[in-house]
């Protein structure tokens, strides 16, 4: 597998790409559901991986329309902060292609559907936010992936030609915002494989960020000489 490209940018999901924090989540919805009684299984917690708060919300009414849900949201929050508040680890890999990343002078970006002071307090925390000099979030855009907007306007605020991009992505819904922005994603998938129908996409898919760092690391090289 090749990278039939040099990219300008490299853009970044961070949720379940940079920080292992989808486990995290998909336990603090399994407490609170079990705390109010709700029958929420992993094939539901699967549907909301990568999705907007928005779209979760309503993925969840639909699942449940005869239920007040808002004192299960308000519940899984509250776990979530306890958990980002005790540290969520980290991606192996991540620090490493970060780093060069920052050798050889490529513009670097963040792009998740997490609301913005949850997003700045995480990528603090961990030490990433120093690596970007953008950080685009679900408070930032009206329509969230899989739409394209988000990667749009972080290609935009980098100066950058969408084409001219790549895109790190664990997510159904992130690999296809990045296709719909015309851009060249490569999958690390993280608690969700992807469908038959996402592969039949034909972009690359591998199995971490070693492996993608691998991949760019291949196609920097071959560069032409200035």
């Amino acid at each position: 597998m090749q990278l039939h490209f040099v990219p300008d940018a490299v853009l970044f999901d961070m949720d379940g790409l940079m920080i292992d924090s989808e486990r995290a989540v998909m336990a603090c919805w399994r407490q609170a559901a079990s705390e109010h009684g709700l029958p929420i299984d992993d094939h539901l917690l699967h549907g909301m991986v990568g999705l907007h708060e928005r779209l979760c919300r309503e993925l969840l009414s639909r699942h449940f329309p005869d239920r007040d849900l808002l004192p299960l949201f308000v519940r899984t929050n509250e776990l979530y902060e306890a958990q980002v508040d005790a540290g969520l680890p980290l991606k192996p890999g991540i620090f490493p292609l970060l780093e060069w990343l920052g050798e050889q002078g490529m513009p670097k970006a963040v792009a998740t559907s997490t609301q913005r002071t949850t997003a700045e307090t995480n990528l603090a925390r961990t030490g990433l936010g120093k690596h970007f000099s953008v950080v685009m979030t679900g408070s930032d855009i009206e329509h969230p992936k899989p739409a394209p907007d988000i990667y749009l306007k972080a290609a935009r605020k980098l100066g950058i030609d969408p084409s001219r991009c790549l895109v790190l992505e664990d997510s159904e819904p992130g690999v296809r915002a990045a296709l719909a922005a015309g851009m060249t994603p490569i999958q690390i998938p993280d608690v969700k494989l992807p469908s038959d129908e996402l592969r039949a996409m034909g972009h690359r898919i591998v199995g971490s960020l070693d492996d993608a760092h691998a991949l760019l690391r291949a196609a920097l090289a071959s560069r032409e000489p200035v």
